[in-house]
């Protein structure tokens, strides 16, 4: 059966690029795609991965058709271990065997969060995703939370954690099981993503 592992963590802004180089030290981090919301932060966090020695391309409106279809096609060969793309250079995009689905940046609108998580997790093959979330995004969070209707579970045991997690959920961080499963059958042809019934189709 199709899972995905559903992780949140807390962390201040300044920490993010941080964490994510931590994160990546770790073996089994193979393929992985890093979710930005804006154009030049995709640059930016591609950037600082090449200078800490993971190989990352970074996909956006603003690049050329010929650098995104070469940074996708090194993506998949697994020249690039890392792809930092912005939601509307990822569409569109479908790639086999992601481990990971990591979202640097909240999306504002909460559908997003259940297209992008999507992109691991397939073909029988578990994968998860992990997302971020600093002081200013516990919004985007609550709507994500209240649209797939369960909460988040919280990893608190990296070294960035933020002690704001507390103001962001209205509770102490919370245990919670590591494998979500769906509540019921999913529709032939669709993910096997946590709460989420369908409310709209892949944009």
């Amino acid at each position: 059966m199709e899972k995905i592992i559903q992780k949140l963590l807390f962390v201040d802004k300044g920490n993010k690029d941080t964490l994510l180089i931590s994160l990546m030290n770790q073996a089994e981090f193979q393929k992985v795609i890093v979710f930005t919301r804006m154009k030049h932060l995709a640059n930016k966090v591609a950037e600082k991965l090449n200078r800490a020695g993971i190989s990352a391309a970074a996909i956006h409106g603003n690049k050329s058709q010929t650098a995104r279809t070469q940074a996708l096609a090194d993506f998949k060969k697994g020249k690039v271990r890392v792809l930092v793309a912005t939601d509307i250079a990822a569409r569109g995009i479908d790639v086999d065997n992601i481990s990971h689905v990591i979202n640097y940046s909240l999306p504002n609108e909460p559908e997003t969060y259940v297209h992008r998580i999507g992109r691991t997790a397939r073909a029988g093959l578990g994968g998860s995703a992990i997302s971020f979330c600093s002081a200013e995004e516990r919004d985007y969070l609550r709507s994500i939370e209240h649209l797939i209707h369960q909460q988040v579970p919280i990893d608190s045991e990296h070294r960035f954690h933020s002690e704001f997690a507390r103001t962001a959920t209205g509770k102490d961080a919370r245990p919670a099981p590591k494998v979500i499963r769906p509540r019921r059958p999913r529709p032939t042809g669709q993910q096997n993503i946590p709460g989420f019934h369908g409310r709209r189709g892949h944009r």
